[in-house]
């Protein structure tokens, strides 16, 4: 088999850069290795930029976004017993919409299957050879038998732990990590979310964040221990913790249920550098990791998207390589404002065991000042709804 461009990983950032290049005429098959029904069962965030929704309506699969996604004009921060207002409308002209990562999928999957194109699922020992030449080509198998795709450009999204960073050599790549020494725990109930916008609260307790999927599904989380595990903690004793790290009258109108999801994420930051090797491209969290703190991670897996699905059209269309050969740079430059503003919000909200006396009352200040300072809050503002492309 031959296609212009092979993508491996069948998460969101994999299929929307497919979907995009198929409404371009750009042949491209995406190799998945869980089944279908596994990558849907992901439980992620969906806080959604407009830059992101801009990508989904010129893929054609925003309908069901506009109709059943929460436009958020704002967001909550609170402190203790206080709890102030940050207006991304009135600061930007921008709201985000809030919809949860799982439908983006879904979405994408049903255009990808409505159009026709080719997703090869449960595929193992995925190998990337000759990216550094002008023939590359992946091998995998498929049901104990092996294949071979030649292409003209490789993309990878496959995560983490994939095999498209690890394919690039040691020599060519630098790594930065920051790894923090608590996680979240989260739990997802059937229940009216307590607010109409998200809270991100900081107390002496430890963070703790109220957001929603739906009107009827509710999304909370509480800093914990790495040592934690969900079934250390009863839906019970999840509830009460979460009501002493929020605003008394917030606790007070909370609704809680059993728990249908609970788990603990932790929390670190990464970037690999260069995100292109040869005729290879890392997207997504196969080059970089946010704390989910500001919800930047889908979300820079979108941006990453935009220039390498501009820099691929601009080839084909065109004959103008400088989209793929600045590919990097760009996506980079972005990247590490995503990671500073992730990182500074993680440090403005959580509680660090080795804080001084002095270093909790610069968090309080720094919280104080974000509530009293138009020129922050507009700082905050411009960060949260996504900075341009």
């Amino acid at each position: 088999m031959r296609v212009q461009v092979v993508i491996i990983g069948g998460g969101p950032s994999g299929l929307l850069l497919g979907q995009l290049l198929h409404k371009q005429g750009i042949e491209a098959v995406v190799l998945e290795r869980k089944t279908k029904d596994y990558v849907l069962s992901r439980i992620r965030a969906g806080v959604l930029e407009t830059g992101m929704v801009r990508m989904l309506e010129e893929a054609g699969v925003a309908e069901r976004l506009h109709r059943e996604g929460f436009v958020h004009e704002g967001t909550q921060i609170a402190f203790d017993d206080e709890m102030f207002h940050i207006d991304f409308k009135a600061l930007t002209g921008t709201p985000v919409i809030v919809y949860g990562q799982t439908e983006v999928t879904r979405d994408l999957y049903e255009a990808r299957e409505a159009a026709g194109a080719k997703t090869i699922f449960e595929v193992e020992n995925v190998a990337i050879h000759g990216a550094d030449s002008d023939a590359p080509y992946v091998t995998f198998d498929k049901n104990g038998t092996e294949h071979r795709i030649d292409c003209d450009f490789v993309a990878g999204c496959d995560g983490f732990h994939g095999v498209s960073r690890q394919t690039i050599p040691l020599g060519v790549r630098r790594e930065y990590e920051k790894t923090y020494p608590f996680g979240w725990l989260g739990i997802l109930s059937r229940t009216r979310p307590v607010h109409d916008e998200l809270i991100y609260a900081s107390s002496p307790r430890g963070f703790a964040l109220c957001s929603m999927r739906n009107e009827k599904l509710s999304r909370y989380y509480i800093q914990c221990a790495l040592s934690d595990h969900p079934g250390d903690w009863t839906d019970d004793a999840f509830w009460q913790e979460l009501k002493r790290r929020i605003p008394e009258e917030v606790a007070e109108r909370l609704e809680t249920g059993p728990s249908i999801e609970k788990s603990i994420a932790p929390l670190r930051s990464f970037v690999t550098e260069p995100m292109r090797w040869g005729r290879l491209f890392l997207c997504g969290d196969a080059a970089h990791i946010v704390p989910p703190t500001g919800a930047k991670g889908l979300n820079t897996a979108a941006s990453d998207v935009h220039y390498l699905y501009n820099g691929l059209r601009r080839h084909y269309q065109d004959g103008d390589d400088e989209g793929l050969d600045r590919y990097s740079e760009q996506a980079l430059l972005r990247v590490w404002k995503a990671e500073r503003f992730s990182w500074w919000f993680s440090g403005l909200l959580h509680r660090f065991p080795d804080q001084s006396p002095f270093d909790l009352k610069m968090q309080e200040a720094d919280i104080a000042f974000l509530r009293d300072n138009e020129s922050q809050q507009r700082a905050f503002a411009e960060n949260y709804v996504g900075l341009p492309y």
